[in-house]
């Protein structure tokens, strides 16, 4: 298990120089754009996978949380002068109440009567956003919202704020492996795979199911007002289901349950539809058609690759071993 979790430390590291490395050859600002978006959506994923990824409870109010977080830090800071900083810390509260809130019908709905509890939470959400456009500008959206600054260093370009953002996913990142490798994590993967058990040895499953709903909740309202300061702009149109279902295809292509399969997807998915784009009007089906591989071909998501390889070369030595041990 220590071996298992030095070389996914070792991966998880890699990913994020790699990351860091990129606006040094890629001036492009459209792509440096993308990379803030991509590190974005690795906090959200970190935080889904909690709920989804350790307990095995189908979250598709994602994009109703993320929204949440984005709309209490633009609507503040626009057009109350609130610091982004004390915004931001608003939003992570409001993440704490939302998750005890919406983790209250897990514990007595499973499978998809949670997903459509989660999913109407979405919804309501989007059309809270829609119709109030006094508060939130509706479809037409909220305008020159303040980015973050760092003293007297102003995170004004998209370079500087995508350096700020990565140093930001680095830590929830180190908080998330910390709550994975610990005694909550050991106690979302027992509700995932045994609840009768955990309930015979005397845990209490609501505390622990709520616990996680919590935590996905506070990554992703978090994640919402990063995505928001980054923007500057915010509209209802951009948190559909879509948005909510996309996050859990995020988490599924990379491996369910594991932190360096989070980053893999967050990083696969986001610029999957860029790479499929010159395709055109074959964009979306080759897309549903690629992620609908990856789930009948790899269910532990592409982070397995590397374990199907080292004991694919295993067997591959042993047969030659044993070759030359007969001649």
């Amino acid at each position: 298990m220590q071996k298992i979790q030095n070389k996914r430390i070792i991966w998880i590291a890699a990913a994020f120089i790699l990351l860091a490395c990129v606006p040094l050859a890629v001036k492009n600002n459209y792509y440096i754009t993308l990379l803030n978006q991509l590190t974005i959506n690795m906090i959200v994923v970190f935080g889904l996978n909690f709920v989804t990824g350790l307990t095995g409870q189908m979250n598709l109010g994602t994009a109703g949380i993320y929204a949440i977080g984005a709309y209490i830090s633009a609507i503040l800071s626009r057009n109350f002068g609130i610091s982004p900083w004390l915004t931001m810390i608003v939003a992570i509260a409001a993440g704490f109440l939302i998750g005890r809130g919406l983790g209250y019908p897990s514990l007595k709905l499973r499978g998809p009567y949670l997903s459509l509890t989660t999913l109407a939470f979405t919804e309501i959400v989007r059309i809270f956003a829609t119709n109030l456009t006094e508060l939130t500008g509706g479809t037409q959206g909220l305008k020159n919202i303040p980015r973050f600054s760092i003293g007297p260093i102003a995170l004004d370009t998209n370079v500087k704020y995508f350096y700020f953002v990565l140093a930001v996913a680095i830590i929830m990142c180190l908080i998330s492996a910390r709550i994975v490798y610990s005694k909550w994590g050991r106690e979302f993967r027992a509700i995932r795979d045994n609840v009768d058990a955990i309930e015979s040895l005397g845990l209490d499953v609501k505390k622990i199911k709520i616990r996680a709903f919590t935590l996905a909740a506070m990554y992703g309202t978090f994640a919402g007002a990063l995505y928001v300061h980054f923007n500057n702009y915010i509209t209802s149109l951009s948190f559909t289901t879509d948005l909510s279902i996309n996050y859990v295809i995020m988490l599924m292509v990379g491996g369910i349950g594991d932190i360096f399969g989070n980053i893999i997807g967050a990083v696969v998915i986001t610029m999957l539809p860029e790479v499929l784009r010159f395709l055109g009007d074959y964009y979306q089906i080759t897309y549903c058609i690629l992620v609908l591989i990856s789930a009948l071909f790899l269910p532990n998501g592409l982070v397995s690759i590397y374990g199907k390889a080292v004991r694919l070369f295993k067997k591959k030595t042993e047969m030659k071993g044993g070759e030359g041990c007969e001649q």
